[in-house]
């Protein structure tokens, strides 16, 4: 399915001092002030500076940065939408726009390195309704549509143009800096990544094993890939997992970090933790890998955010909320980290899109 696995509004203040959750000033202050801008980092989020909230209205989510630095792409329910629809919004809240059709449900936008266009997943042509929730009564499990194509259109919205027709699951597209496509894809009977060319061209396979990969990103410099998956020997766990995958459906609660050359080759597993380690992007020197993990409680919801080096050493935990944190990116200068989270939330699981500064 999409990236997104959980979710937070905003309930946040200006204090100083360290933000302790249980505190009475806190309930107060979200009593107070159901939502402001500015609101504070934990004591140990040492690389976070001048964190803001940028959403408040319905699930926000999987916010990628323009080729600027300028503006965001995300998905989000605001304004009652049935389910997702894609946004653009200034990297300050503001000048938020609708940019997808309205219609069916829709997933992992991405701006192309010209600035110029867009790309994300949707179902519309499948139904201009949400398709249905994924069937919890099989556990916790991610709904794989196969009514999922990629679609690529101006900057705006306009011109929609459909990139992907292969029957099945399309979607999670990222774009590399020569505008490379590498995306997730069921078309062969597995859930495996692939990588075409801005105008859907050239369709090329770049996973062979059996288990659900996805959720790729390029380097900065476009010449490696990092995926999250899992590739579970012939047994119980696989045969799980095809069950699921012939019905729509994935469990992702064991999942770890990959990374690849762009054309599939030299793969390695970079992180070996409990739980779902996953939602993975590049440092923009590339030579380190952000991600969000559950690994300190596998079977919880609480996601924080990690670093790491390409060869599994190194690793430094980032966020330090007792809520979900997620989806991190880095703005193309590598000054600023946008992540998904449900820290502050008056609601629970609802998910908002933060920014702050990044201290190195």
């Amino acid at each position: 399915m999409t990236r997104v696995a959980a979710a937070s509004v905003a309930a946040v203040f200006v204090a100083a001092g360290l933000f302790v959750s249980s505190s009475p000033l806190v309930a107060r202050a979200r009593q107070a002030a159901p939502w402001t801008r500015t609101t504070m980092t934990f004591a140990e989020e040492r690389h976070l500076k001048h964190l803001t909230q940028l959403t408040d209205d319905g699930q926000n989510a999987e916010a990628y940065f323009s080729p600027d630095g300028r503006r965001l792409i995300f998905q989000s329910t605001r304004g009652g939408r049935p389910c997702d629809q894609i946004d653009t919004m200034a990297i300050d809240g503001t000048d938020v726009r609708m940019v997808s059709t309205g219609r069916g449900r829709t997933t992992c936008s991405f701006y192309y390195p010209d600035g110029k266009h867009i790309l994300y997943a949707s179902t519309h042509l499948g139904s201009p309704s949400c398709p249905p929730p994924a069937d919890q009564s099989k556990g916790y499990v991610w709904a794989i549509y196969d009514s999922y194509d990629i679609f690529r259109a101006d900057v705006d919205g306009k011109n929609l143009v459909r990139l992907t027709s292969t029957p099945g699951y399309d979607a999670e597209a990222t774009i590399g800096p020569d505008g490379r496509i590498v995306f997730t894809s069921v078309r062969d009977g597995d859930m495996e990544i692939y990588s075409m060319n801005g105008d859907g061209s050239d369709v090329r396979r770049l996973t062979h094993l059996p288990g659900p990969d996805g959720g790729p990103f390029f380097s900065p410099d476009g010449s490696k890939i990092v995926f999250r998956g899992y590739h579970p020997p012939p047994g119980p766990a696989l045969d799980d997992f095809r069950a699921l995958l012939k019905i729509g459906l994935w469990r992702p609660t064991e999942i770890q970090v990959f990374v690849m050359d762009r054309d599939g080759g030299h793969l390695r597993q970079v992180t070996n933790y409990p739980g779902a380690n996953w939602a993975p992007s590049f440092t923009p020197d590339g030579k380190r890998i952000i991600f969000a993990s559950n690994m300190k409680d596998p079977k919880g919801p609480n996601f924080d955010l990690y670093l790491i080096n390409l060869d599994g050493t190194g690793l430094e935990q980032v966020t330090f909320s007792p809520d979900f944190d997620g989806f991190p990116m880095f703005s193309p200068d590598g000054r600023k980290l946008v992540f998904g989270s449900n820290r502050h939330g008056s609601e629970p699981h609802m998910t908002n899109v933060f920014i702050a500064d990044w201290v190195w």
